[in-house]
């Protein structure tokens, strides 16, 4: 689900500055990282079920909805700020919710969210030095097959199939943390990129 690059507004009738606050995508953006908690409670509650996948879905479903006002509205800071923010707070969420039952093994789990913790200090530091990193094509397949990692456990028909739900865990760990390591290097670069000279 990764909607942290939000485009530039289109012709939308209004729009709205990089300070804003008070935008419908951060309304949609606040909605799900408040929503992550009651997620977490509804899989200890219910575990493998439809309102589980139903309520999923809408969660990932939801993060394209306010990339999608925010590139129609303009961006803002604080939503370039909370987007990525919800987004790990519903999987990182879910993930641990499952590995803590048993669903899952710690160690893809850990690694994940060490990646994901890591990327979202490491985006907020190079962010103070007026850099931005664009996410990669990479960055989306990330998070959705994430999504899928945690839906192979929670779909009722795919609840009991272990070798599957361990091939879908360690395949999202090995893709986000090869996404990490191109998000490092593009940070590096960016940051080492010489400065225009001023006037040209």
């Amino acid at each position: 689900m990764s909607g942290a690059t939000r485009g530039h507004p289109a012709q939308a009738g209004f729009s709205f500055g990089p300070t804003a606050l008070v935008t419908p995508a951060n309304a949609i953006t606040v909605a799900r990282l408040l929503a992550a908690p009651v997620y977490v409670v509804m899989l200890v509650v219910w575990g493998a079920s439809w309102i589980n996948v139903v309520v999923g879905f809408v969660l990932a479903a939801s993060d394209g909805l306010d990339g999608y006002l925010a590139r129609r509205h303009g961006t803002t800071r604080s939503g370039a700020f909370l987007d990525p923010l919800a987004d790990k707070a519903v999987v990182l969420g879910a993930l641990i919710t499952l590995a803590a039952q048993s669903r899952l093994p710690w160690l893809p789990v850990v690694l994940i969210t060490a990646r994901e913790l890591g990327m979202q200090a490491y985006r907020s530091w190079v962010g103070r030095r007026g850099v931005s990193i664009p996410a990669r094509k990479t960055a989306k397949l990330k998070t959705l097959v994430q999504d899928f990692a945690i839906g192979v456990c929670i779909i009722p028909p795919l609840a009991h199939q272990h070798d599957l739900q361990l091939a879908m865990i360690w395949f999202a760990c090995a893709l986000t943390l090869y996404t990490g390591a191109e998000y490092l290097l593009d940070g590096r670069r960016a940051l080492h990129r010489p400065t225009a000279p001023s006037g040209s």
